[in-house]
């Protein structure tokens, strides 16, 4: 064998064999059903099939996906559009790829039972990252004078009744506080959905710099998760398997029953408050409406985030 056809060879067999693109996907907390369609694509070679080798970064306790595509730690990461809208114009230009809710999860809720808009200067804890600040800003437009307690959990003081309410998402903490016993009724919550103030919540996003080198990865990437999302609408039972998996591979401290609760409301949230059908798309009218709100409130500061700046 010469050397021509030892360095052909050598060039040719990673494509022969299926070599696949690692690509790092980050989201933005610990395994759990709110991210059941990454987990099915992944699990049932959705991913493979597209060529790639998908690799799911949890952060830590002290790190945040932010964090991780800021520092080239991975590809893709889930944000809500306010959070990465305030991320675009302040920080790192990033795309949206794929946008998985189409409403807001952001709920919220009175410990005490009573209307959560009639609780001025009521103690309420709030996250300490991530779209934290803009719920609170929309909190302030609603006139809500609340004196804000920043936590890392907020449903701990809550649950020991050290604050009068709390921010938190309908498919995550208010499951939680439920499987305590707390009475809650519909009353003490307020539903970000229900006013003025839904805007779709999660998508996925990398940065533009990444889109424009890696279209084609990227691509690949939301496709292949908008068939685990189809996948997971379609069989639940066996995604709710997939996903208790991931949670005690990782050590996360749930159950099944608050999994299938957080499931069933994730998919919920992704149906088109319009047309009831899951698009994943990005919504013109809801970035319309996120700049108003957001420039208000004082959380954008500049221009206005035009669709051009979060599409690719």
């Amino acid at each position: 064998m010469n050397r021509l056809t030892t360095f052909l060879l050598a060039f040719a067999l990673p494509f022969l064999a299926g070599a696949q693109e690692h690509f790092v996907f980050s989201p933005q907390s610990n395994a759990q059903a709110q991210f059941a369609g990454y987990y099915a694509a992944l699990e049932k070679g959705f991913y493979a099939e597209e060529g790639l080798d998908v690799e799911i970064l949890h952060p830590f306790a002290t790190s945040y996906a932010l964090d991780n595509i800021r520092e080239g730690n991975c590809q893709a990461i889930t944000l809500p559009l306010t959070l990465a809208m305030r991320t675009i114009a302040t920080d790192i230009p990033l795309v949206n790829i794929l946008q998985t809710s189409m409403n807001s999860a952001t709920v919220i809720i009175s410990r005490w039972g009573d209307d959560p808009l009639t609780l001025h200067g009521a103690k309420v804890t709030a996250f300490r990252a991530g779209f934290g600040q803009s719920a609170r800003s929309f909190a302030e437009m609603l006139g809500l004078d609340y004196e804000w307690i920043t936590s890392a959990s907020e449903v701990n003081l809550f649950i020991a009744g050290a604050v009068d309410a709390t921010l938190g998402r309908s498919f995550d903490e208010y499951y939680r506080i439920l499987q305590t016993g707390i009475d809650i009724p519909e009353k003490a919550i307020y539903r970000f959905e229900k006013g003025e103030f839904n805007i779709q919540q999660e998508g996925v996003y990398v940065t533009r710099e990444y889109y424009e080198t890696h279209k084609e990865q990227a691509e690949a990437f939301a496709r292949a998760s908008r068939r685990g999302w189809e996948w997971v609408a379609e069989n639940r039972e066996a995604a709710l398997d997939i996903v208790m998996r991931y949670t005690k591979e990782l050590h996360v401290a749930t159950n099944r029953t608050l999994q299938q609760l957080m499931l069933e409301e994730v998919l919920r949230l992704q149906l088109d408050p319009d047309s009831g059908q899951r698009s994943f798309q990005i919504r013109p009218d809801m970035v319309e409406k996120a700049n108003q709100i957001l420039l208000q409130a004082g959380v954008l500061t500049k221009d206005p985030v035009k669709m051009e700046d979060i599409r690719p």
